[in-house]
């Protein structure tokens, strides 16, 4: 067997690309990864982002949906704090009725934004301490058994839509693990709490009905590209744009030139901002196959999700496919 390969789409709108044309794009990749054998595709709720194209999750995986045919699609996840559980059970539950087999529901506790942005969404600002009630609510819609008496998902009820709990500290490993539901560790940009997160998981999980063992996803940064100088150009480029959104929030902020950016990474914010990326694999095919084996290995990751973070389109599909051709015959 070999690990189970994943993408996580923040359907990025690059400089000088419409919103549209991200829309075409995360087709494309789902396209891609279908014909290369990928596990699924993830969507990532933000907001207020104007490189992010993904706010609206449910209905980007109904429109990648109906534009592909055997690859799974989900959420990467859903902010449960920013909806009602039943809201989710609905929208998901439409998806699983449109595409039966096809529809993943990853859930964060995140606003996906920022504070004044999750005032804008009416976001309770004690919504995430609600987090756990919520899964197990929405949960319950899902297998036709409401836990509120006379409430029923219509449709949703009875569709077993498959849950994930992101995360990204010990918060979302220890939840996971109590409900025995797989588990995503957000490593493409939190790297710090990985291998304790893992170990809780692993140590603390209980078998439901959805799941008898634990079961992990980590994610990672790719760039793949026949040439690896050509590979870390486009690594640069995607980390100062990173660190360029991290740092200019508002219309107010100034715009920063590449040198700017450059050089503020030498400092040691800079430095910090820059390590937020530590589980990027970058370069030829062996070299991304060599990162990533060596990642699965030192987690004991049952399946990587990977997000390919070249800025333009065609350099992202050509990672697609050149990581999926380096790691044919990885042993899982």
């Amino acid at each position: 067997m070999t690990t189970p390969l994943s993408i996580l789409d923040l359907a990025p709108i690059a400089p000088g690309q419409t919103v549209r044309e991200s829309f075409a794009a995360s087709v494309a990749l789902a396209q891609t990864a279908e014909k290369h054998g990928y596990q699924r595709v993830w969507y990532a709720e933000h907001h207020n982002m104007p490189t992010i194209a993904s706010s609206a999750t449910s209905v980007l995986i109904g429109h990648v949906a109906s534009q592909t045919s055997t690859i799974r699609l989900g959420s990467g996840g859903v902010m449960l704090p920013n909806h009602s559980p039943l809201t989710i059970a609905e929208q998901f539950g439409t998806l699983a009725e449109l595409y039966p087999g096809r529809i993943d529901l990853g859930l964060g506790r995140a606003p996906g934004s920022d504070q004044t942005t999750a005032r804008a969404m009416r976001r309770d600002p004690r919504a995430s301490d609600q987090f756990p009630q919520d899964v197990m609510e929405l949960a319950a819609y899902l297998r036709d058994e409401s836990i509120i008496p006379g409430v029923r998902a219509v449709p949703g009820a009875g569709t077993n839509v498959p849950l994930y709990i992101l995360g990204s500290s010990l918060f979302g490993a220890g939840l996971a693990a109590a409900l025995g539901l797989p588990y995503a560790f957000a490593s493409h940009f939190a790297p710090d709490s990985l291998f304790e997160a893992v170990a809780t998981y692993r140590r603390d999980f209980r078998p439901s009905a959805q799941l008898a063992e634990p079961y992990l996803m980590v994610a990672a940064n790719v760039i793949a590209a026949d040439d690896g100088a050509d590979a870390t150009q486009q690594f640069e480029i995607m980390r100062r744009s990173r660190v360029r959104s991290m740092i200019a929030r508002g219309p107010a902020s100034p715009e920063y030139s590449d040198d700017q950016i450059d050089a503020f990474l030498t400092t040691t914010e800079g430095r910090r901002l820059a390590d937020m990326m530590r589980y990027t694999a970058v370069g030829t095919p062996a070299d991304v196959r060599t990162f990533l084996e060596e990642l699965t290995t030192a987690t004991q990751a049952d399946e990587l999700i990977l997000a390919h973070a070249s800025q333009q389109i065609g350099d992202r599909l050509r990672s697609v496919e050149l990581t999926a051709g380096a790691m044919v015959g990885v042993p899982a």
